[in-house]
């Protein structure tokens, strides 16, 4: 088994929001990944006095154990449990109801001798390398399908002269639109503090044979293909299993730093933070 990870802030001076950590029993005979992206809350207020880093730490933690310790639950239960358990430590000193109460997108994998299950929400991925050498990347695509209107907002405020009043402007509504469908019907779902929201993953298994490794990625890392279109999703897990987790997000790193203000790559931070996570299980 080979099991290596990288993690990094996008900025040095701020918190890494994302979480990512790999469980394997002593017996060697399974295991389980969990890469969580932390959700980050506008400057206001957002009714909880924890901080994104303490809610990810603590929903990651729990997710890993229960995957271990209870290989009878599904990941979607997994996922529910760990988010009540969550939601209850902080349910007393915070307002969970506030629509941007401290939450994350989700990778979890888990295998056996038999088998490799896995669930995906909101917008960061798993590459599933298949023993043919094809890779499959497992995405949850609602925010690809946000309703028309919304992304004619965005294309909108793309379209306004960079540093205006009226691009700033459009850019606050756009969000204020995007805001609007989190956790909502016809929109997208994070883990929260909302355990329902776990039977809106993407889920599936496959045989363990049939799986050569597995590569999560938050979308900081992701960036190297879905925004800068440096390769392919089969491209990136090869660099990965070839030069390490690290090189992948260095190359991140590059490319932000080769277009700072998004001039050609429009994005809504110049740089994120970035996890990485390569199993051969």
């Amino acid at each position: 088994m080979r099991v290596e990870l990288a993690t990094e802030p996008g900025d040095p001076q701020h918190p890494n929001e994302d979480y990512a950590s790999v469980a394997v029993p002593a017996s060697g005979q399974g295991g389980a990944l969990v890469l969580l992206d932390g959700v980050t809350p506008p400057a206001e207020n957002f009714g909880c006095v924890h901080t994104v880093p303490w809610f990810t730490a603590r929903l990651g933690g729990a997710m890993l154990e229960l995957s271990v310790s209870h290989r009878d639950m599904t990941l979607t239960e997994v996922l529910a449990a760990a988010i009540s358990r969550t939601a209850d430590s902080h349910r007393a000193t915070c307002d969970l109801s506030h629509a941007r109460t401290p939450q994350a997108t989700v990778v979890a994998a888990r295998w056996s001798e038999d088998t490799v299950e896995y669930l995906v929400l909101s917008d960061s991925v798993l590459l599933l390398e298949r023993a043919d050498g094809s890779v499959h990347p497992v995405r949850d695509p609602r925010l690809d399908e946000l309703p028309p209107a919304v992304r004619e907002r965005r294309a909108a405020v793309r379209a306004l002269p960079r540093g205006s009043a009226e691009r700033a402007a459009a850019a606050r509504e756009y969000a204020r639109a995007v805001e609007a469908l989190r956790n909502a019907e016809g929109g997208f779902f994070t883990a929260a503090a909302d355990p329902a929201v776990a039977t809106r993953a993407v889920t599936g298994s496959a045989p363990r044979s049939g799986i050569r490794s597995l590569t999560a990625l938050t979308d900081g890392a992701g960036r190297w293909v879905e925004l800068f279109r440096e390769g392919s999703w089969a491209d990136c897990v090869g660099l990965v299993a070839e030069q390490g987790p690290q090189s992948l997000i260095d190359r991140v790193r590059a490319a932000e730093a080769a277009d700072p203000d998004g001039v050609a790559r429009p994005r809504g931070k110049g740089r994120d933070d970035a996890a990485v996570i390569f199993v051969v299980p």
